[in-house]
């Protein structure tokens, strides 16, 4: 008889980013209001549930939406870098024609591959260290259930990569709204099981920099 664990894989709330910038990995962006809420909703939806572990990026917008569920829960937040927002060559631009990076040339080089892709950090590295830190929280919590709050496009990359999709994709098509919930279901070590919820509600999926 295995053991049934979940992982839940969630995104962290709305940052300030009133400059609408590509802020990736850069520090200084913390939650807005709206944000600190969506990350109370998630902790409330999550209420009641046997959460052993609690794992975050190290992202100041990842911690801060870690807190309310450590508060709730009475555990202690583990950074682990693997939860972290792939690095982008963009970061700290406005993408976007006009004053944005797609009307410099000097960037058209950036955005020849969109399959690895060649901006940022390769889809298969995220895909694997995402899996890895999920393999490890659903060891951890064994028997009872893990959250890890990371950000949206390796939350993304690590369900295509468990339902066994293709990992390039159009961002515009990503479940992933802010503050969401993906949760896996582990029997033993072999996910059996995906869902998807919005504990905040219903969302863009996309903002810059998310």
């Amino acid at each position: 008889m295995t053991d049934t664990t979940v992982v839940h894989l969630l995104r962290h709330g709305e940052v300030s980013n009133p400059r609408g910038v590509l802020y990736g990995r850069l520090p200084g962006y913390h939650l807005s209001e709206d944000g600190g809420l969506m990350a109370k909703a998630a902790a409330g939806f999550l209420a009641g549930r046997d959460v052993a572990v609690l794992l975050s990026s190290p992202m100041e917008r990842a911690l801060e939406t870690a807190a309310p569920l450590a508060a709730q829960f009475g555990l202690e937040v583990s950074v682990d870098e693997r939860l972290i927002e792939p690095w982008n060559h963009f970061e700290g631009t406005t993408f976007g024609v006009g004053d944005g990076v797609l009307g410099k040339p000097s960037h058209w080089h950036y955005l020849r591959n969109p399959f690895r892709p060649s901006w940022g950090e390769p889809y298969t590295s995220i895909a694997a260290r995402m899996h890895a830190v999920m393999a490890d929280a659903a060891r951890a919590a064994r028997g009872r259930e893990a959250v890890c709050v990371s950000h949206q496009l390796p939350i993304w990359v690590a369900r295509r990569a468990a339902e066994g999709r293709h990992l390039w994709h159009h961002p515009g098509h990503r479940q992933c709204a802010l503050a969401s919930l993906t949760s896996f279901t582990y029997d033993g070590d072999k996910i059996t099981g995906i869902t998807y919820t919005e504990p905040a509600g219903a969302g863009r999926p996309q903002v810059p920099g998310a």
